[in-house]
């Protein structure tokens, strides 16, 4: 893939109620229901993706859309990676899985490169990052750390998400002193140490919340090699404005996502869906990347 001077990650949620004018699922159709419901959001996906991608790095399929839909909306995510991937965009599978470890390898397989079997190899979704939830300790990361270091992808790990209940459980303080989220952080630098490529940045990133711009100075603080995912930006109130913190390792160290605030800009904007989200995806790229440049070190992002 070649080298895009954007950090805007394209959020895909789409809501099969909710999908653009002309994708809608239509009953005058030779498909099962569930199938037809199936490629309508593939249709409204592509489209979106077709009109975004200019101006964006990555694209997020938000996973439980698709499982929602069953074996016909897998089919549909693995025709969006695809189609994702055809547009030189890197895609986040964003299912924040986390399980012991002998269930963490299963979907680290799954949403990875495949696994053997005795029949040969089975295919995976083929995301180049993945998200996953690390309350259940270092042993349920490490087999996604390791499957995305042999495959030369990366993990981000949740540590501070956009949330409002992200206080419930991630501000609290730990006896030692701390909160939860400065413990994630701290299992993220560790976790990621052996995985620092050339350009200082680790395979093991965090998902650090726009909604709490506060911590992200913080948060830079204890992962100074990490990737940061920054979602929330739009209609979860996140302000690219406020995210300067972190880009100071430099341009490719932050990824704005973005997901309702694009698909639906033209319902705010009005107009043509396409043209409205690929407005509202440069006005992002372009507020992102003038921000990075005043940061230490700044550089592309690939």
């Amino acid at each position: 893939m070649g080298e895009r001077e954007s950090q805007v990650v394209l959020g895909l949620d789409p809501d099969p109620a909710e999908l653009w004018p002309g994708c809608e699922a239509r009953r005058d159709t030779e498909l099962e229901p569930v199938q037809a419901v199936a490629a309508a959001v593939l249709e409204h996906c592509r489209s979106l993706l077709d009109a975004a991608a200019p101006a964006c790095v990555a694209a997020k399929p938000q996973l439980a859309r698709f499982e929602a839909l069953g074996a016909a909306g897998w089919g549909a995510l693995e025709a969006v990676v695809a189609h994702a991937h055809g547009l030189g965009l890197l895609v986040i599978a964003d299912g924040k899985r986390g399980d012991i470890d002998v269930t963490a390898r299963a979907y680290a397989s799954a949403l990875g490169g495949g696994l053997e079997t005795t029949l040969g190899r089975v295919g995976g979704l083929g995301a180049d990052l993945v998200t996953v939830n690390p309350l259940m300790g270092r042993d349920a990361l490490a087999p996604f750390v390791q499957e995305a270091r042999a495959a030369g992808t990366g993990v981000l790990v949740l540590v501070r998400t956009s949330n409002p209940g992200a206080a419930d459980v991630e501000d609290l303080a730990l006896a030692d002193g701390g909160t939860v989220w400065e413990r994630l952080a701290a299992l993220v630098e560790e976790l990621g140490a052996e995985g620092v490529g050339e350009a200082g940045l680790s395979d093991v990133g965090a998902v650090v919340g726009a909604t709490a711009p506060d911590h992200i100075r913080r948060a830079r603080e204890l992962m100074p090699r990490a990737v940061f995912l920054l979602p929330g930006i739009g209609a979860q109130g996140g302000r690219v404005e406020e995210l300067g913190a972190a880009f100071a390792p430099g341009r490719a160290a932050g990824l704005v996502s973005a997901s309702r605030s694009i698909a639906g800009a033209y319902l705010a904007r009005g107009g043509e869906p396409a043209a409205a989200a690929r407005a509202e995806a440069e006005r992002l790229r372009e507020t992102a990347w003038e921000l990075s440049g005043r940061s230490l070190g700044g550089s592309g992002f690939r």
